[in-house]
């Protein structure tokens, strides 16, 4: 079974929006540092969103001021808000999670590497 289960990708123009989101099997996850990271053909795994348990946020700078990150921990239930996306954004994205004593910038460099699920494909047309 699934730890988590993302939906939201799929195929949008350079310019367009998207909304991923991943929900959490169980609530035990409302405690730990939940991100997205992505992998594009080709190239390696990337961190792009993270968010702590108390909120704080960190994002990498290929996504900043883009991408909006936002949790309910009462759905148990991650959010990936994504503008302005590019051709340079198309990829699978995997929503992870990282330890509950991470810091955000600390979560964001470890992310890539959390317990993840099956992944949601996004891509991005010019």
């Amino acid at each position: 079974q699934d730890q988590f289960v993302m939906s939201g990708g799929g195929s949008v123009q350079a310019g367009g929006s998207l909304r991923l989101s991943c929900a959490a099997s169980t609530s035990a996850w409302s405690t730990y540092c939940m991100g997205w990271f992505r992998q594009a053909a080709g190239k390696k795994r990337e961190g792009i969103a993270v968010i702590t348990k108390d909120g704080s946020t960190d994002y990498a700078d290929s996504v900043k001021g883009r991408f909006t990150l936002s949790r309910d921990n009462a759905k148990n239930t991650l959010y990936l808000e994504m503008n302005r996306l590019q051709p340079e954004d198309t990829a699978t994205y995997y929503c992870a999670a990282a330890p509950p004593s991470m810091t955000a910038p600390q979560c964001l460099a470890v992310i890539a590497t959390g317990l993840w699920g099956q992944g949601t494909q996004v891509t991005v047309s010019s």
